[in-house]
């Protein structure tokens, strides 16, 4: 038993609950218990952890990430982010890929963040399987908090780029949402026949990988995880998952700035960032720091991203007060890094906030979490 005491409490709850002088009680890496200090009994036994009034937070959550898929230091060599060999791969598992020997992982963790959500790039229409993972371990079945997390679609100019230079389709915008789209009717049927009755007359089709790993997000267990830069591209990616009832979450959306009053009919989560980096192709033409202040001001659910190696994982902080400074709130940023992308990545029940029967995923700050010289003092998971 640990209990984290004198602490001012930033929940993350859904009712923004602030504890000015708050405990925490952990058991077996969850919370049991949270409140106000004059509530709390005194506790045998228990290793206390005295927070002499700093803030308090859960664990930093990036919702879209590639740490450990592309290693620091290396090139081709830890370079796994991307089987370009073919266009439609959802059978691939970011799990697989994972290194959590990557030094981004623990100065991830260093900075507070204590769970990723990582998995393969942009170059397929379909790139595979997404991992919600914790920064803290040494074998990646251990740090895994839902696997698979989604699966990774492209729109744009990368699948373009990246097969156009092979003489292979897709070399439009065109090309990349009829593959999507004949990959998800093929799935489709599959599970349409795989799911008669045996005693109807009609052959099972036979057993296939891609076809196997596209149920779980036709069942809408999983969502659809959107890397779509351009106006256009975005409400293609919307299109698709309205048309096979899929639910969605945008990745990136650099330009939903310039549509969010468009956006909010559908209010998917969106991923928004990196927003730390140049604008090295034309369809980044319209980033902007003011995106997330921009998007979550119309009522859009907002997390705030480093798509590491883009901007280092570390920086993710850095993010949320870039964010601020361009107009978005504190409260709205402290959220786009803690339960927003939680719920975005549906793992909220698990991380994301100060509650009880979540995980005792919680950074202890020397300052506020959005002031550029704090640092975490201690980082529990």
């Amino acid at each position: 038993m640990r209990a984290v005491i004198n602490a001012h409490l930033l929940t993350m709850d859904a009712d923004g609950r602030e504890i000015k002088n708050g405990y925490l009680l952990i058991k077996e890496h969850k919370i049991i218990d949270i409140g106000d200090m004059s509530e709390l009994k005194a506790q045998s036994g228990a290793e206390i952890i005295d927070a002499d009034g700093a803030l308090v937070t859960p664990g930093l959550v990036d919702a879209h990430s590639h740490i450990g898929m592309w290693e620091d230091g290396l090139n081709f060599e830890g370079d796994d982010g991307n089987e370009d060999t073919d266009p439609i791969t959802p059978q691939l598992r970011a799990i697989d890929a994972i290194n959590p020997l990557d030094k981004a992982f623990k100065e991830a963790f260093d900075a507070g963040i204590t769970t990723v959500v990582t998995g393969p790039g942009s170059s397929n229409p379909v790139g595979g399987q997404l991992a919600a993972v914790k920064t803290y371990g040494r074998r990646i079945d251990d740090m895994i908090v839902k696997a698979p997390a989604g699966i990774k679609f492209s729109f744009g100019e990368n699948p373009k780029s990246a097969y156009d230079s092979k003489s292979q389709s897709p070399s439009t915008r065109m090309a990349t949402a009829a593959l999507i789209r004949e990959a998800l009717f093929k799935a489709a049927e599959y599970r349409r026949l795989r799911g008669c009755d045996d005693t109807e007359d009609t052959d099972k089709p036979e057993f296939d990988m891609k076809h196997e790993a596209f149920l779980p997000l036709l069942g809408r267990e999983i969502p659809m995880h959107a890397h779509a830069h351009r106006a256009d591209d975005i409400f293609t990616a919307v299109r698709i998952a309205n048309e096979f009832d899929l639910k969605l979450v945008l990745v990136h959306c650099t330009e939903g700035h310039l549509v969010p009053e468009e956006l909010t009919a559908d209010n998917p989560p969106i991923l928004s960032g990196p927003i730390l980096t140049d604008r090295s192709k034309p369809e980044l033409k319209n980033q902007t720091e003011a995106a997330p202040a921009i998007l979550s001001k119309h009522g859009l659910h907002v997390s705030i991203i480093t798509d590491h190696p883009e901007t280092p994982e570390k920086y993710l902080r850095l993010c949320a007060a870039v964010a601020v400074k361009h107009g978005m709130s504190r409260s709205d940023a402290l959220r786009a890094i803690t339960i927003n992308p939680a719920k975005a990545c549906e793992i909220d029940g698990h991380v994301g906030s100060l509650e009880r029967g979540k995980d005792s995923d919680i950074v202890i700050w020397d300052g506020d979490p959005l002031d550029i010289m704090s640092s975490p003092k201690i980082v529990i998971v």
